[in-house]
């Protein structure tokens, strides 16, 4: 999978998509540190095994570099940022039966909005999936010749897989 190249000055405006998705009883919100396990947990049963080992990384940030989506009680999706290098994006996840609801959308612009904060300018969406999606969404361009990039060489091991 290729990474993906993001200019974060020239992102849609995420509050209507925010504003819909609160309508509908979904709070986008970064996450606080006593959420560590759970989320860590949560990412674990439903994504690939290695998204939790990244997902746990960004509770070791500060701010905490993990936005989730939240509906009542249940977790929704997350997307991490600044986790493989400072200005990658991911991973992100949105289960199922939340990803018609625009969940994808505000996550990815939540956590792009994050990097943007930081200073950067570009985000790299590390060993993106969707590709088409993140080309709609935010104008991502693939980078060429960056399969496997920063990821040539990783370690697997069967239990992460």
């Amino acid at each position: 999978m290729p990474d993906l190249l993001v200019k974060l000055y020239d992102l849609p405006a995420s509050a209507p998509v925010l504003e819909r998705l609160s309508g509908d009883g979904i709070e986008i919100r970064r996450a606080i540190a006593v959420e560590k396990a759970t989320i860590t947990r949560w990412v674990g049963e439903h994504f690939p095994k290695g998204w939790s080992c990244e997902c746990e990384i960004a509770f070791c940030r500060q701010p905490v570099a993990c936005i989730i989506a939240v509906h009542g009680n249940a977790l929704c999706g997350f997307c991490c940022h600044g986790i493989v290098c400072p200005d990658f994006l991911g991973p992100l996840g949105v289960v199922p039966e939340w990803r018609k609801h625009n969940v994808g959308t505000a996550l990815l612009l939540a956590g792009l909005d994050a990097l943007r904060t930081q200073g950067y300018a570009y985000a790299i969406i590390g060993w993106a999936g969707p590709v088409a999606f993140f080309e709609k969404t935010v104008g991502a361009k693939i980078i060429e010749n960056s399969e496997p990039g920063i990821y040539r060489g990783m370690l697997r091991s069967k239990t992460l897989e």
